[in-house]
């Protein structure tokens, strides 16, 4: 049997003797589950290798975040020297050593 067939059985027990906690859980239940499998299905990773696949985007979206911080740790440093650069130009400037050396 599978999860529609449950599901639609559960639904109409539920019809036929009420809906106690019991039947109305295992509705939800078979109701997920189903979602879950149709959602897989059409994402296309309902198959064997979907694990691999989800192995290969985590390992791809790891390497995404550590490419974006490693870049924006390259701009702040970059950022840093050339305000430290123009510090020492303006400190030269201002003790008169910038003449000197042009």
């Amino acid at each position: 049997m599978n999860n529609e067939d449950m599901l639609a059985r559960l639904v109409a027990q539920a019809e036929n003797e009420g809906g106690d906690l019991v039947t109305l859980r295992a509705i939800v239940e078979e109701a997920s589950d189903l979602g879950a499998a149709r959602v897989l299905d059409r994402l296309g990773l309902s198959d064997e290798k979907a694990q691999d696949d989800f192995a290969e985007l985590r390992e791809l979206l790891r390497a995404w975040r550590d490419a974006k911080a490693s870049a924006w740790k390259a701009v702040i440093q970059w950022a840093v020297r050339g305000v430290l650069a123009m510090l020492l130009i303006g400190i030269a400037v201002r003790l008169g050593l910038w003449d000197w050396i042009a």
